[in-house]
């Protein structure tokens, strides 16, 4: 790859918001090395960004898995310049119901995967004195959420990790930001079988994808520390600030049950 270009590897990068960072980095001439569980996707998605005139590499990993996560690692040959940790799932049910595995498996995608990914380049980057780190938080990380108890906990690690981390290195010229998005217009529910829920029948409430990667990509290059993309979410998690958690986790125990519940 040429040297004057920088490179930016994103993973989650077929779908959704990594999909659409992933086109704002392409705008900007920046290469990419995308990841994604499956190759079929990964190669559609490579022809749609290389129409920018950048290279796309391509790399097929299920980061679930913590062996293909530090695989990538050693697998990544390219000077990355900036890192976007988008890939994670949720999954939708009552804690006491949900499958043990599947709730791991998100555990480890989401939090196992971004430590990992986060620790290597982040090292290279500190050591050559520059980059820029952008973790997928969510507004979930700030909310107790029942009916997806396991995935607002590991974004509420995402964000506390994300901040620690940024602090840690604040005088290396490298940054680490989190981008916490609210209820998105993207596969995510669909792939956590929340369809039934009410936030997700409300599609009128959900975000595009391309605004919040935006967002992301804006506050990401200027350094921020984080940024709560959509006015509605910085509204909830403010007033979620001034209630005691058990009251939070009421309203959203009330506000994702399954519709046909009623």
């Amino acid at each position: 790859m040429e040297n004057n270009q920088k490179t930016a590897l994103i993973t989650g990068g077929t779908s959704g918001i990594g999909k659409e960072l992933a086109k704002l980095f392409a705008q900007d001439k920046y290469n990419l090395v995308i990841v994604a569980r499956n190759q079929q996707e990964l190669d559609t998605t490579a022809n749609e960004l290389s129409q920018y005139g950048v290279q796309v590499k391509t790399i097929a990993k299920d980061l679930s898995k913590m062996e293909e996560a530090k695989a990538l690692c050693n697998e990544v040959s390219e000077q990355i310049d900036v890192l976007v940790n988008d890939a994670g799932q949720g999954v939708y049910g009552l804690f006491k119901d949900n499958e043990l595995e599947r709730e791991l498996d998100i555990i480890h995608l989401n939090v196992c995967a971004t430590v990992i990914l986060t620790k290597h380049f982040l090292k290279e980057m500190v050591g050559r004195g520059e980059g820029r780190i952008l973790n997928l938080g969510s507004v979930a990380g700030k909310l107790p959420g029942p009916w997806q108890a396991v995935y607002h906990a590991t974004k509420a690690f995402v964000l506390s990790f994300t901040t620690a981390v940024r602090e840690e290195v604040k005088d290396s010229g490298v940054t680490l930001t989190a981008l916490m998005p609210g209820v998105t217009d993207t596969d995510f529910f669909n792939k956590a079988g929340m369809n039934d829920s009410k936030v997700v029948q409300d599609k009128e409430a959900m975000a595009d994808p391309a605004d919040v990667a935006k967002a992301g990509y804006e506050a990401l290059m200027a350094g921020d520390d984080r940024v709560i993309a959509g006015f509605k979410n910085k509204l909830e998690v403010n007033a979620a600030n001034l209630m005691p958690d058990s009251t939070v986790a009421h309203n959203l125990y009330e506000q994702q049950k399954p519709v046909e519940h009623e």
